[in-house]
């Protein structure tokens, strides 16, 4: 039905057709505003014979996310994390809204909540993820939404990004600490960490057979993006890799045989033995060591597509991200060049 007013000196048609995301649009003229709110309301009206509304009275939002959790998350390396944030949402009230009852104001409510408990990151993921549930249902499954009800939903301002770096002695601090461990897996990891910058994920992935001591290459199969990518190592990676390679004489195996569970806990317990002398480095994430590596390779001279090619990052807005160069060597850079010329 179309509802036609005037304020503040013009004209606001607004059509609503059950099934249908409300339409409003503002006019100088009555006739302009009448002869709009007719033509909308029978577009509406024939659209809405083409599909079968009614679906919308029937199914609820905990369809759409078990459904997608079956048929989408499955699918994808992070299914388990994502699958945990969808647990989360089954937790919440509106899960068993019908989809003709789901406004952008549910959405909007339940991040202003969301922001009480968790950061801003957590939330705008979280409003990623129901974003691409509404889409993949709207365009895929046939589900006829006119409309997602999370594209107009504010998100928060994103938080600054980590500009941890490795502290003058915090490595060395590590390292020792890690010869408390009969295991040598946990000093390797870190050490490869910050001479490739590979994601732990990535590796606890390699096996040997991904490594070529000849070249002095790895390939990097299991990437977060999905795209596998070969890169160089440097003499510190090889040595590394040789030591372990020592103990080692199958090719098929990986290299840290550990899960990404018990290897987050070792990381821990490491830093817990040296924040009892030095309790800044309990800020320090293990990828923060990514970010110490990709900004070490730009301070060597490296070139952006060189740096892209080892950290695996296709957009140079992400790679820059990850860079925190530091003012001091840049300052050693220019009295360099100040000397030479």
């Amino acid at each position: 039905m179309a509802a036609i007013r005037n304020r503040n000196g013009k004209w606001h048609a607004q059509v609503r057709i059950k099934g249908h995301a409300s339409q409003t649009k503002s006019f100088t003229t009555k006739r302009d505003a009448e002869r709009w709110a007719k033509q909308t309301e029978a577009e509406l009206q024939a659209s809405a014979l083409r599909i079968d509304i009614r679906v919308l009275d029937r199914v609820t939002v905990r369809d759409l996310l078990e459904r997608y959790r079956r048929e989408v998350t499955a699918t994808k390396r992070g299914a388990a994390s994502e699958s945990k944030r969808i647990d989360g949402f089954l937790r919440q009230t509106w899960v068993d809204r019908t989809l003709s009852k789901v406004t952008p104001q549910v959405f909007s409510r339940y991040r202003d909540e969301r922001l009480r408990t968790v950061r801003p990151g957590t939330v705008i993921r979280d409003l990623g993820l129901l974003r691409s549930i509404f889409e993949v249902a709207r365009l895929e499954w046939d589900v006829p939404l006119q409309n997602n009800p999370l594209a107009n939903v504010r998100k928060p301002k994103a938080p600054d990004p980590r500009e941890r770096r490795l502290r003058p002695g915090e490595l060395d601090l590590l390292l020792t600490a890690c010869q408390s461990y009969r295991n040598d897996w946990l000093r390797a990891g870190i050490v490869l960490a910050i001479e490739t910058g590979m994601r732990r994920g990535e590796i606890l992935s390699i096996r040997w057979c991904d490594v070529s001591m000849d070249t002095s290459t790895l390939t990097i199969r299991e990437t977060k993006n999905g795209h596998a990518r070969r890169i160089p190592l440097t003499a510190v990676a090889v040595d590394v890799l040789r030591d372990m390679l020592e103990v080692c004489d199958d090719s098929s195996v990986r290299i840290f045989p550990v899960s990404a569970n018990a290897f987050r806990q070792c990381w821990q317990r490491c830093k817990g033995k040296v924040a009892e002398d030095y309790k800044q480095i309990e800020s320090l994430r293990f990828h923060d060591l990514r970010h110490e590596a990709v900004s070490r390779f730009f301070e060597m001279g490296l070139s952006v597509p060189e740096v892209a090619l080892i950290s695996g990052h296709r957009d140079p807005r992400m790679l820059f991200r990850y860079t925190h160069l530091r003012a001091e060597n840049i300052v050693l850079k220019f009295n360099k060049a100040g000397s030479a010329a």
